[in-house]
Formats: C-alpha cells, structure tokens, sequence
C-alpha cells in the first residue's frame, strides 16, 4: 500500500472510530455528520467521499468484513466446489479479524455493542446482508456453470450455517473476533461432516 493510499486509510480508520465513540457517548440520531467530521478535522465533504451516510460508518466494519470475505472466496482454487470453497474463505476471514491490533479489536467491540443495542439497523444490516449474498451467488453460479435451484440452495444452506453458529454464540463471544471465529469454524465443521461430498457440484 503506498502512501497516498496509507493516509486514506488512516482518515476512513479515523472517521470511524470518531463515529463509534460519538454514537456511543450522545447516541446514534443526536450525532450529525458535521460533529464526526469536526471530531476528526476535516470537513463534511471529505467525511462523504468515505462514506455516504452515518448508516454507512455505522455498519463500515460488517461491510468490510463482508469485502474480506468475497476476496478471500475469489482467491480460492478453482478445483474446490462452493461450499467448501465458502467455508475455507469463511476461515481465513475471520482468522484475520482475529489477528488484528488493539485499536481493530476495541473497533469491533464497538461496533457490535452498537449495532446489538439499536434495532434500528436492522434494516442496513438486511441490505448489506443481501447485497452481500448477490455477490455469492454470483460466485457459486459461476463456479458451477449455471445459475439454477441447486445454486440458490448451496446459498441458502451456506446461510443458515453461518447464521446459526453466530446465533448460538454467547453475547461476549459475539464481541470477540477469536470466539466469534471458534464457533462458526465449528458450526462450519458440523456440516462439512453431515453433507455428501460433491453435493454442491
């Protein structure tokens, strides 16, 4: 990453983490856009060419978490069927989530004490849940050649796995990345055991 990109970064890190700290301290619907840009000194026109919104900095973290897992799925052999190849993306994912410094842990603690305690993304957490499984169907349609029922069940199986080992988690384990990744490596590995090899071909 070179440096123009290095500082780009550093301001979008920096601009989140004013969010987080703002909708935590005065509550989501009190802060404006111009108070997180103001906390970071810059202005609300440099604020809107990282984000477009303060749902958008809210729920910044899940997307990227999203964004690292779809790389992750697209650097995945081409040999490996969907979901096996979902499930090893879905590891190193969150393996890396884990391996992040202090100030990525305290952004995820933060961002999920925020989003569990306001319902009212609720309805972001859905678009960006469904764009998100567009882009994979995509990608398991083109793994295997067409996009018919069978794709659309690979999706929805796929799902349902890694809802329920997130569901299953205890509230702490939901705010710590390495217990967070335990049990959805687990939810994973109960299913790669029960499924028939290449029923996903």
């Amino acid at each position: 990453m070179g440096l123009r990109e290095r500082k780009k970064q550093k301001t979008r890190l920096a601009l989140i983490d004013a969010a987080l700290d703002l909708f935590r301290d005065q509550g989501y619907e009190a802060t404006t856009i111009d108070q997180i840009a103001a906390s970071v000194d810059v202005s609300p026109r440099t604020f809107f060419r990282y984000f477009g919104s303060k749902e958008d900095v809210a729920l910044a973290l899940p997307a990227d978490a999203m964004d690292t897992f779809l790389a992750e799925l697209s650097d995945r052999p081409e040999s490996e069927s969907p979901f096996v190849a979902m499930s090893q993306a879905m590891r190193l994912a969150l393996a890396a989530m884990g391996h992040r410094d202090e100030a990525d842990h305290e952004r995820f603690v933060k961002t999920r004490k925020l989003l569990d305690n306001n319902p009212a993304f609720m309805a972001g957490q859905m678009r960006l849940l469904m764009a998100s499984e567009q882009r994979l169907l995509a990608e398991i349609s083109r793994r295997r050649g067409t996009d018919d029922l069978h794709s659309h069940f690979v999706l929805a199986l796929f799902m349902s796995v890694a809802r329920v080992g997130f569901e299953y988690c205890q509230p702490d384990e939901v705010r710590d990345a390495d217990a967070l990744a335990k049990r959805l490596d687990e939810t994973l590995a109960i299913a790669e055991q029960s499924l028939r090899p290449g029923w996903d071909k």
